[in-house]
């Protein structure tokens, strides 16, 4: 597959997966939410770096204005459709005198999505993959 065309395939479905994370946000309940988000993927692939990178790039491209749950959930949508076990992480931080929350999702020890301002925030939750 040309490099162009890998491109807008991972930025269409990126940009769908970011469109179903943002109602499923809104519309249904977080305990099936995150029900969903807890099972693992019907097939592993070991040796999926490659499309691990390319899922990131497209979601971060994609979902630049959304916030951290959809673009977290639709990476790991996108992750799960590949094969590829990833674990969506919950972290919450005190900023000033509020208290900020976040999301990203790690594959191993690394963080794909999300991971700039993951480092700041304390996880309390992880649904899905080997903690």
């Amino acid at each position: 597959m040309k490099l162009a065309t890998r491109r807008r395939v991972y930025l269409r479905e990126a940009a769908l997966m970011l469109m179903l994370a943002r109602l499923a946000v809104r519309l249904v309940p977080p305990q099936r939410l995150f029900a969903w988000a807890g099972r693992p993927p019907r097939r592993i692939r070991r040796f999926a770096a490659d499309e691990a990178g390319w899922v990131a790039w497209a979601v971060e491209t994609c979902g630049a204005k959304a916030l951290c749950l959809p673009r977290a959930l639709a990476a790991h949508a996108m992750l799960r459709r590949r094969g590829i076990v990833s674990r969506l992480c919950l972290g919450v931080a005190r900023k000033d005198a509020a208290v900020a929350a976040h999301a990203w999702v790690e594959i191993g020890d690394d963080r794909i999505a999300g991971e700039t301002e993951a480092g700041d925030y304390t996880r309390i939750a992880t649904y899905g993959g080997a903690a």
